[in-house]
């Protein structure tokens, strides 16, 4: 089951969101970490250090992370930090 990020991710939701993160590492088992960013509209920073802690906690486990519906400009905001070949969306067409 996918992780659902909420609305808000932001520095202020970043420590439940961690927690949240860790349980649903847990959860994959030994399929692929899956982040379903689909509902985000509010974000900074802490949005990519979040999804690139979680890339970092499922290659531990040998898992894949992956990156659904992801809104453009947090891809914007990844390209411009040069890590957006690391959260693992799927490419642009």
């Amino acid at each position: 089951m996918p992780m659902q990020l909420p609305a808000a991710v932001t520095l202020e939701h970043a420590p439940a969101l961690l927690v949240q993160l860790g349980a649903a590492v847990e959860a994959a088992g030994q399929g692929a970490l899956v982040i379903d960013a689909a509902a985000v509209t509010e974000f900074d920073t802490s949005a990519l250090a979040l999804l690139l802690e979680a890339r970092r906690q499922a290659q531990a486990r040998g898992l894949a992370c992956e990156l659904h519906s992801p809104p453009p400009k947090l891809l914007e905001l990844a390209a411009l930090y040069g890590v957006e070949d690391l959260l693992g969306a799927p490419a642009a067409a």
